[in-house]
């Protein structure tokens, strides 16, 4: 009989949760899986937990958009209690085109979680989950891995898989009051004010902060197919200002034609593999933009195609944010909601929307293999786009920031790349931008999952063994490289004169695993987790 293999989950969230999923499919024999969970709960992790969500907060991606587990959600849903799909307002008229209550859509997971353990024990598939185990250290011995659970016992892997999930670091919360890092645990912003709340970011993550805050501070009220706000009159001076870099909103979720993002006319593997090896190493940016999102148009949606046909990326991307950068924010969001609500009533896809989506998708994985020059193009000129478009705020929470914008309530302001947020010892911050320095008793900062750098890595024994290295991308030009030396850019030259540009997080190659100082692949120790590749998946 062969030996044991003994694998180890680090983190029981919707990570892990697909994760052991493909090992039970891989049916691979004496397999044994240790699951190390922090919290007391499979499959819901931070985002769909009581650490990441409140009855108020939604998922932005409906039942047929995730990916199969055990049980379709609408299949699922036919077994809860009356008295939970009473509490967040599900009826009989709920189906797979529907977004779910997070913390309800973290029921779910769970109990797919708890069906994949059956199935575990039906393939005489080993396993053991530790809740409440946070995973403090790993240790490689280049025959094995040990892995530290709470700052103490050791335990032993032939591989480790990190499926960590999210990680807000804790700057100046707790010690500036009024200042929130994160809004999140939701429960922290159960907060009673009477003044004005700056907000950082208006992605789905300040969209979390405000459905909450609205809740603390007055009611929603829905009349027919109008929904108000109205404010208590003790809060009677608090609003919310949203603080982001164009003054932007995301834009509404609408019907996808393909909810799994897919396309059978993507670039393959191989293809991408052949153009890798022929561009002396790179992966061109120009290539893919090209084949996976204009060239979809062709027999799609001739007539875009004929609009897109000759523009490259940055004419591409200045001509969809022209509407935007003219209209007012709430303006558009109230057409962009029309027109998703049309969508979705006739199943019609806005095809642009949902191939921008494909394209960031697709270009995710490989963005590794791009030049430098290339990945600062994307940062700087197509992702603020992909950011906006593909956000996908669903309708209910879009029904919430008009009500509280038409209430005066909820207004945003464009303050550029240079603005500044400056903790205030006394409490609260200043947000510095255009010359202005406008203090607010209260701050929190919603920017989203920060893309955390190789210095912040939490597992210190594969730092300290080069076991790890920061992720990096080459150059094409020196002249590249030197440019963005001056711009204050962290470069590094290699002994050929190679010009590298660091990225957040570690290296990690095509089959997620982790890369040593020396440039070496290591197939004991895989990273799924998002904060710390984030340099080589930016999406």
């Amino acid at each position: 009989m062969k030996n044991k293999i003994c694998i180890a989950i680090l983190g029981g969230g919707p990570s892990g949760l697909f994760m052991f999923k493909r090992l039970i499919e891989a049916r691979i024999e004496n397999l044994h899986v240790d699951i190390f969970e922090k919290r007391h709960q499979l499959g819901v992790g931070m985002p769909y937990s009581n650490a990441g969500a409140n009855d108020e907060h939604v998922t932005n991606v409906s039942g047929n958009e995730i990916p199969l587990l055990v049980t379709p959600i609408a299949e699922w849903i036919k077994t809860v209690p009356a008295q939970t799909l009473e509490r967040f307002h599900i009826n009989e008229k709920f189906n797979d085109f529907k977004v779910l209550p997070r913390l309800l859509f973290g029921e779910y997971l769970s109990a797919q979680f708890d069906l994949l353990l059956k199935q575990a024990d039906k393939a005489k598939i080993g396993y053991e989950v530790h809740f409440n185990s946070v995973v403090t250290d790993i240790i490689d011995h280049d025959h094995g891995v040990s892995v530290e659970i709470n700052h103490g016992k050791l335990m032993d892997f032939d591989k480790v898989i990190v499926c960590t999930g999210h990680n807000w670091p804790i700057t100046n919360e707790g010690v500036i009051p009024g200042y929130f890092d994160s809004p999140y645990p939701p429960s922290k912003l159960a907060l009673k004010l009477d003044h004005p709340v700056a907000i950082k970011g208006s992605s789905l993550t300040a969209v979390d902060a405000i459905r909450t805050l609205a809740r603390n501070h007055g009611t929603f009220q829905r009349n027919n197919d109008n929904i108000t706000f109205k404010l208590r009159e003790e809060h009677a001076n608090f609003k919310m200002v949203l603080h982001t870099r164009n003054g932007m909103l995301p834009a509404v979720r609408f019907h996808l034609d393909n909810p799994h993002l897919e396309n059978d006319k993507l670039l393959t593997p191989e293809e991408i593999t052949a153009h890798i090896a022929a561009n002396n190493g790179f992966l061109s940016l120009d290539f893919v933009f090209e084949k996976d999102f204009k060239d979809i148009f062709l027999t799609k949606d001739p007539q875009f195609y004929d609009r897109i046909k000759h523009m490259n990326v940055e004419e591409f991307v200045e001509d969809m944010m022209n509407l935007r950068e003219r209209l007012d924010p709430f303006q558009l969001l109230r057409a962009e909601y029309a027109e998703a609500e049309k969508s979705i009533k006739r199943k019609e896809s806005v095809y642009w929307k949902e191939m921008l989506g494909v394209l960031s998708f697709a270009m995710n994985y490989p963005a590794k293999h791009l030049s430098a020059e290339d990945m600062q193009r994307l940062q700087k000129v197509l992702l603020p786009l992909i950011s906006i478009v593909i956000a996908y705020i669903p309708q209910s929470s879009t029904e919430e920031l008009l009500a509280l914008h038409d209430a005066g309530l909820l207004e945003i302001i464009p303050v550029g790349e240079d603005s500044k947020v400056e903790p205030r010892d006394g409490g609260g911050a200043v947000y510095h931008y255009d010359d202005q320095a406008v203090y607010f008793n209260t701050f929190v900062d919603c920017v989203g999952q920060p893309h955390l750098n190789y210095k912040d890595f939490p597992f210190k024994s594969l730092l300290a063994a080069k076991k790890v290295s920061p992720a990096r991308l080459r150059f094409k030009s020196a002249e590249a490289g030197i440019k963005a030396l001056k711009e204050g850019k962290e470069i590094e030259q290699d002994a050929a004169g190679n010009y590298y540009l660091h990225v957040s997080g570690i290296a990690i190659n095509d089959d997620f695993q982790i890369i040593d100082q020396y440039g070496a692949y290591n197939d004991r120790i895989y990273m799924m987790a998002v904060p710390y590749i984030g340099g080589y998946n930016p999406d």
